[in-house]
């Protein structure tokens, strides 16, 4: 059974800085594909970042504010957040997609950004 957790919510002011973690465990597992998605109240889900090999991939409203990291070895990946704007405020998921199993959604972790 897989499950990822993600930690490192909570309320910043605009302008800040937040890093969001992710841990995928399970046994023998076989990543492919990591990305962190958001959803803000009244809105569906959005794409915001994406590691995959070496690639990454970032939504434009976040390009040059955010950087994803992947550790394969940990089988980790992080959300480093900067600039941080009230736009931003959303529940954010981790996704996981694998070679040999089913993608899988983490619970999320509330972001606020708000003076």
């Amino acid at each position: 059974q897989v499950q990822l957790v993600e930690s490192g919510g909570g309320l910043v002011q605009p302008g800040g800085s937040l890093r969001l973690s992710c841990v995928a465990s399970g046994s023998g597992l076989r990543i492919y594909y990591m990305a962190w998605y958001r959803q803000a109240p009244g809105k569906q889900r959005e794409f915001v970042a994406s590691a995959i090999g070496t690639s990454t991939y970032y939504a434009g409203s976040v390009e040059g504010r955010f950087t994803i990291s992947r550790d394969n070895a940990k089988n980790t990946v992080d959300l480093q957040m900067n600039s941080l704007k009230p736009e931003d405020t959303a529940v954010y998921y981790c996704y996981a997609q694998f070679l040999d199993s089913s993608p899988s959604w983490g619970q999320g972790t509330q972001v606020t950004v708000s003076s």
